[in-house]
């Protein structure tokens, strides 16, 4: 029996529903989310789900879950809790905070504590540097922990309670927060908030407005056009820009280049390739209508080879040079040899070489 309900089912058809016919495959990561919100994490009956609802197989999905690490492969904490551990988090206290909480806790990397509360994991980069050492649970923002401050989260948490991020709405459960991932709202009473930004976010403007610095005629107060107002202007504009350009020249027609070639000028198919047309201009065979190229003649008055001639010139070559044997190298023969080895007599004693000359060879006279 299939451990997802009938309004996992409903939703998913609803996820589904969201893409063309002909691009469903484009749902699956938030039916990942869907699945993981089921189960607290990504199992093998949620890869088959997956696969069944969208008429791929399971080697497919597993893929794709395998790849993002925010689909989890083995059961998850209600909380998990990623201690950035990259370059500036690092230096500015991050691995501390993580060797504190993993001593605590009693847990290394990607492992949950015996009560299945929290899930501890270092992060790579949470993308807050400015607001470092910063410390994520479910995925929303702790700024500027220290280890004692990291440690008072953690122990609410296990006690029952929802500490608030220094940004955003207060805490979600993992399978509450995969139910937003998957794209659908979370009606619980504050789950879904607005964050300020923080100082170091505004830093940059604050120095704007300290020397002075601002856009050339920029009006904050411009109102923000919707999309159709947008969309409008642009193609009045468009439209506009059109009406003003002046009509094209015809252009006169070039007379025919005299090539020298016997054959009609035909004009080369555009659905062929650049390289294909070349190589046919080049070497044309007898079936194929080419252009005509600059200074090439088509051979079309000639006939074709017949295939039995080109059969005939391939035997000959081959018996003209047979392969060598595998037991030792051609011109190895026992013949050769004592050919050789006569010339080779013959000439020294042309020479006037003694019998010492002749020894060196081997030869007994």
């Amino acid at each position: 029996m299939s451990v997802f309900t009938e309004e996992t089912r409903e939703r998913a058809r609803e996820i589904i529903a969201r893409y063309p016919a002909d691009r469903s495959r484009s749902a699956l990561l938030p039916l990942l989310h869907l699945v993981q919100s089921e189960e607290g994490y990504v199992s093998p009956a949620g890869v088959e789900f997956c696969a069944e609802v969208l008429g791929l197989n399971k080697a497919q999905v597993g893929a794709v879950a395998t790849f993002y690490t925010m689909y989890k492969r083995k059961p998850t904490g209600d909380y998990l809790v990623s201690v950035c551990t990259n370059t500036m988090c690092n230096v500015l206290g991050g691995q501390e905070v993580y060797d504190t909480l993993a001593e605590h806790l009693g847990v290394g990397h990607d492992e949950t504590t015996a009560d299945g509360k929290i899930t501890l994991e270092h992060a790579e980069c949470l993308a807050a540097c400015d607001y470092g050492p910063v410390m994520t649970v479910n995925y929303d923002f702790f700024d500027n922990v220290d280890p004692q401050g990291a440690l008072g989260v953690v122990e609410e948490l296990r006690a029952g309670g929802r500490p608030m991020p220094t940004r955003g709405a207060r805490l979600c459960t993992l399978k509450e927060m995969a139910v937003q991932l998957a794209g659908f709202a979370d009606e619980r009473d504050g789950a879904v908030a607005d964050g300020g930004p923080g100082e170091p976010t505004l830093r940059g403007l604050r120095l704007a407005e300290q020397h002075g610095i601002s856009v050339p005629g920029f009006d904050p107060n411009t109102p923000i056009r919707s999309k159709a107002e947008a969309d409008k202007a642009a193609a009045e504009a468009k439209a506009k820009a059109e009406a003003a350009k002046p009509a094209p020249a015809p252009e006169p027609a070039k007379p025919a280049a005299a090539t020298g070639s016997t054959a009609p000028d035909v004009k080369a198919p555009d659905s062929k390739s650049p390289q294909v047309r070349t190589a046919e201009t080049r070497q044309p065979d007898a079936g194929t209508a080419v252009a005509d190229a600059p200074g090439t003649k088509v051979p079309t008055d000639s006939t074709a080879p017949a295939p039995r001639d080109a059969q005939a010139a391939e035997s000959a070559g081959v018996a003209a040079n047979p392969p060598a044997g595998d037991g030792k190298p051609a011109g190895d023969e026992a013949g050769a040899q004592q050919r050789n080895l006569k010339e080779a007599e013959a000439g020294a004693g042309a020479n006037g070489a003694g019998p010492a000359v002749a020894s060196e060879t081997g030869v007994q006279k």
